[in-house]
């Protein structure tokens, strides 16, 4: 068996969601990216933060509010941002939502 890799067959059903609040897992890191799967109930909200390194934002499941800098967007499954570092960002979720972060280390 070839240890080198991740494999997930399916990101929603590899995490339990929360039934109040935000539940997050690393599901790989090494010195290039970090991932992360995070897990919201409805109604949450990631207050506006940034990350130090650039990122990637997958939605996985779901509808959000997204807050980019002075932008504001809709995310459902499928949508996908691109943030460089030090973006301001925050999310409000709608209904339960699943997101895949990735941390892009330079």
């Amino acid at each position: 068996m070839n240890t080198s890799y991740t494999f997930i067959p399916d990101l929603v059903q590899s995490q339990t969601m929360p039934a109040d609040g935000i539940l997050t897992r690393t599901i790989h890191a090494d010195d290039d990216v970090k991932v992360v799967l995070f897990t919201f109930s409805p109604g949450q909200e990631l207050s506006e933060h940034t990350a130090s390194m650039p990122a990637i934002l997958h939605f996985i499941q779901g509808e959000a509010t997204l807050t980019l800098g002075s932008d504001t967007m809709e995310v459902r499954p499928g949508s996908w941002v691109h943030m460089p570092a030090m973006t301001k960002h925050s999310i409000r979720t709608k209904t339960p939502v699943v997101m895949l972060l990735s941390l892009i280390k330079v």
